[in-house]
């Protein structure tokens, strides 16, 4: 193990030592203890910097299941180095800030840490995993670590449905992403995303019909994780998490795990023009979708949940146009200003954005409430708070000198700059991606102001809130001060990251690139950008002042997919419900019935189809005077047992069938078995008759005769069937029946002359011990369950 794994298990080992700090120290606030771990490890990833920059690969390999080609093999380069980054030094910031917005002792926040770490290191997992499956492992540790941190307020109906259908959709699509991962190793062979990008380098691999199959498949469970249109709905509801948990996963990290996976794959399926369109059309929908709803909403959080969206859409039609250098093979800087855009927007995202959660955050905690009807005024109360709000829906806005507005500036670049490419000449559709992304930032530039003036702008409402308002703890102002500095350096100095972290993760995108040099520029002329922006500007403002006269236009969309999603739930549940009652009818009889049914049916097909029947004497043994005997004995006993009307006769009868069998086993000179089966039948009669002595009276049902008949017609397929399959097993002889094994090694390697017994307890010792496993197991939940029938006879009696 290297120090770069120990970095991805660091979190879950430090999480198992939670429950026993919080016990022993039951007065210090959690986030204390877990604050220095995201503090060293963004450390020691700041130490990597040199490595990356250099334009050089870190790769670990711990062999973990060699047998299935799956090794916990850690790559880390500049792609995977700035998401690492952000992974971990965001969470500091908001275990910092959520040690002083949540109350150690109104909150469980053992069980949130715990669930924090988890998460983390998923996180960390996910973008320095090199093999898909160990990928996939982590990835679906985001969703249920993202469930627990969602529904952590499990007492609200809201969180509860927040949690529950961000595990429907992130999940649904982490089976897609499986599928995806099984269809390319059995496409090239590896589960090793390097050695796949050099196979697919060298093999001619994109006719092949799994190609495009898993690539559809992984693009699904990047989309879903990502709130990618239609599948963005979860992200709305999962803003009932704590706000801590909003800014980390639901700005900065998780939600990122799919735009990870996108850039990642893009060396192996970028030559297919689907991939270039597909992220590209996907990307531009969300983005323009996200940014005209943001402005309908009246909560904080959801106006930063729906801009979220759209910010997410901006990255990945961003990564959609980069893709197009594999396609189109270009010498130019076209093909890299689309990527260096989206990774540069990635990290101002993701300061911008966090510092804006943490605000609303705080407006929540001092006033009460997150309605933006109910604020207003409050810049006089709450003056560090205004600023950091200021700032950071200014940078969202895409304002100078903001870090916002130099990614905002290359957005604009890469979509004018789409004329290069064949598939998106301005003769196409591919005119309608700047006309959209102008529109989006529109819409962009209005929420971004309704968050700062419709809260600390205006008339102050002190009637309707529930608290009254004052600045917020310099505690929980650290993290979102720090982080809008960064928005202010980052834009001020923006080559502070140009080939320190954003060159080496364009190079690491694209694989094949030695170096790229990025230089970001806050002036470039009178270009078409720069009218694209002062557009934005004044509509934007316009529009803003104006938005009470146009906001009508919104009840034009009555229904949306989240109706849609609420309609099948709802549904979903009625029909289940009446699909259980169809045949969860409170009969063992019925339920055999249906068993032994699709049983026959499966079974009987395969047989057919198979050709599987296989019958011939060749083998048998002759059949004597006793088996005759015998079998008639078993067949009349067995047939009197459905006539009978006595339970004590029909214990008898059911005892004589045994004890036929054991005579069986008698003739065949098999006494181990005999004996074996005397006593179970003996011991069965017995506790038959005890258990039978306490029940009611026998009161028989009335039976229809097409009931009667259905009995009888499966019972005899069963009978027919079964013995269909003996006979032709017995006779289809495909390998050497192992029983001269046991004849040769019952004494030699287990010193036994019992074979029988040899078998049991030697060569089947561990089937036989977890068969009484499951007795024991059974008798312990059979006494249990009497015992608290007889208590609960008592305390009745009683």
């Amino acid at each position: 193990m290297t120090l770069l794994h120990w970095a991805i298990l660091s979190p879950f080992i430090y999480a198992l030592f939670i429950p026993l700090v919080h016990k022993c120290f039951k007065n210090l606030h959690m986030g204390w203890f877990i604050l220095p771990l995201p503090i060293v490890l963004f450390c020691y990833l700041l130490n990597m910097i040199p490595i990356t920059s250099a334009n050089k690969t870190l790769v670990e390999e711990v062999n973990w299941i060699p047998s299935l080609n799956i090794d916990f093999t850690v790559n880390l380069d500049g792609l995977s180095l700035l998401f690492s980054l952000l992974i971990t030094g965001i969470g500091a910031l908001v275990l910092l800030y959520s040690t002083f917005y949540l109350d150690k002792k109104k909150e469980k926040l053992n069980l949130f840490y715990f669930y924090l770490l988890l998460f983390m290191g998923a996180m960390l997992g996910i973008v320095l995993s090199d093999n898909l499956i160990v990928l996939y492992t982590f990835w679906e540790i985001t969703s249920l670590s993202s469930f627990l941190l969602i529904g952590y307020w499990n007492e609200r109906e809201k969180s509860r449905n927040g949690a529950l259908k961000s595990m429907i959709i992130t999940v649904f699509g982490g089976l897609s992403l499986l599928g995806g991962i099984i269809l390319l190793y059995l496409l090239t062979g590896s589960f090793e995303i390097q050695e796949i990008i050099v196979y697919i380098r060298q093999q001619d691999v994109h006719s092949h019909p799994f190609f495009l199959l898993s690539m559809f498949c992984l693009l699904l469970g990047a989309f879903t994780k990502s709130a990618q249109f239609p599948f963005h709905i979860w992200l709305p509801d999962a803003m009932e998490a704590p706000t801590p948990v909003s800014a980390y996963l639901h700005s900065a990290t998780m939600v990122k795990a799919g735009i990870y996976l996108i850039a990642r794959l893009t060396p192996i399926y970028a030559q297919s023009a689907y991939w270039l369109w597909t992220i590209a059309v996907v990307g531009i929908i969300t983005l323009l979708y996200g940014s005209f709803f943001a402005v309908k909403q009246t909560d904080l959080k959801g106006i930063l949940a729906y801009s979220t969206i759209s910010q997410l859409g901006l990255i990945m039609s961003l990564l959609g146009l980069g893709a197009a250098n594999f396609h189109f093979h270009l010498e130019n800087d076209y093909y890299t200003i689309a990527t260096a855009a989206s990774l540069f927007h990635l990290v101002n995202h993701a300061t911008f954005k966090g510092s804006l959660f943490m605000m609303a955050g705080i407006v929540d905690h001092e006033t009460g409430t997150r309605d933006i009807r109910k604020l207003g005024g409050l810049m006089t109360f709450m003056p560090i708070t205004f600023s950091i709000a200021i700032i950071g829906a200014f940078s969202m806005a895409g304002l100078p000198p903001f870090n916002g507005f130099l990614s905002k500036e290359m957005f604009f670049t890469a979509m004018v700059t789409i004329k290069e490419f064949d598939l998106f000449q301005f003769g196409t559709w591919g005119v309608l991606f700047p006309i959209l992304a102008w529109i989006a930032s529109v819409f962009t530039f209005i929420y971004s102001m309704m968050l700062v003036f419709k809260v600390f702008a205006g008339k102050y409402k002190p009637e309707q809130l529930p608290n009254k308002p004052h600045e917020a703890p310099i505690g929980m102002l650290i993290s979102p001060l720090i982080l809008v500095s960064l928005v202010i350096v980052i834009g001020l100095f923006p080559n502070i990251l140009s080939n320190t972290i954003l060159s080496p993760a364009v190079a690491a995108v694209y694989g094949d690139v030695p170096s790229y040099d990025l230089h970001i520029y806050h002036w470039h002329g009178f270009n078409i950008e720069f009218f694209m922006t002062i557009g934005v500007f004044v509509l934007g403002v316009l529009l803003s002042l104006t938005f009470t006269k146009w906001k009508n236009i919104y009840r034009m969309f009555p229904y949306s997919i989240n109706t849609l999603y609420d309609f099948l739930i709802e549904k979903g549940k009625v029909w289940a419900k009446q699909l259980t009652n169809r045949y969860m009818v409170g009969s063992i009889r019925t339920y055999l019935f249906y068993i032994f049914t699709f049983l026959v049916a499966i079974t009987g097909y395969t047989l057919l189809t198979k050709n599987g029947v296989n019958f011939h004497g060749k083998n048998l043994a002759q059949i004597g005077l006793y088996e005759i005997v015998l079998s008639l004995v078993l067949i009349g006993a067995t047939i009197s047992i459905l006539f009978t009307k006595s339970r004590l006769t029909s214990i008898i009868l059911l005892g004589a069938v045994g004890y036929s069998v054991s005579l069986f086993f008698v003739i065949f000179r098999a006494p181990d078995l005999a004996l074996t089966q005397l006593v179970i039948e003996t011991v069965s009669v017995a506790l038959f008759l005890l258990c039978f002595y306490h029940l009611p009276r026998n009161a028989r049902k009335k039976e229809s005769i097409g009931f009667k008949m259905n009995n009888a017609i499966i019972s005899v397929l069963v009978g027919i069937t079964f013995s269909i399959i003996a006979i032709s097993s017995y006779n289809t002889k495909l390998f050497d029946s192992i029983s001269s094994y046991y004849i040769e090694n019952t004494y030699k390697k287990a010193a036994g002359e019992n074979m029988v017994n040899v078998i049991l307890v030697d060569f089947r010792g561990f089937d036989t011990l977890f068969e009484i496993a499951v007795l024991t197991i059974a008798a312990i939940g059979i006494y249990t369950m009497i015992k608290l029938r007889l208590g609960g006879h008592n305390s009745e009696n009683k």
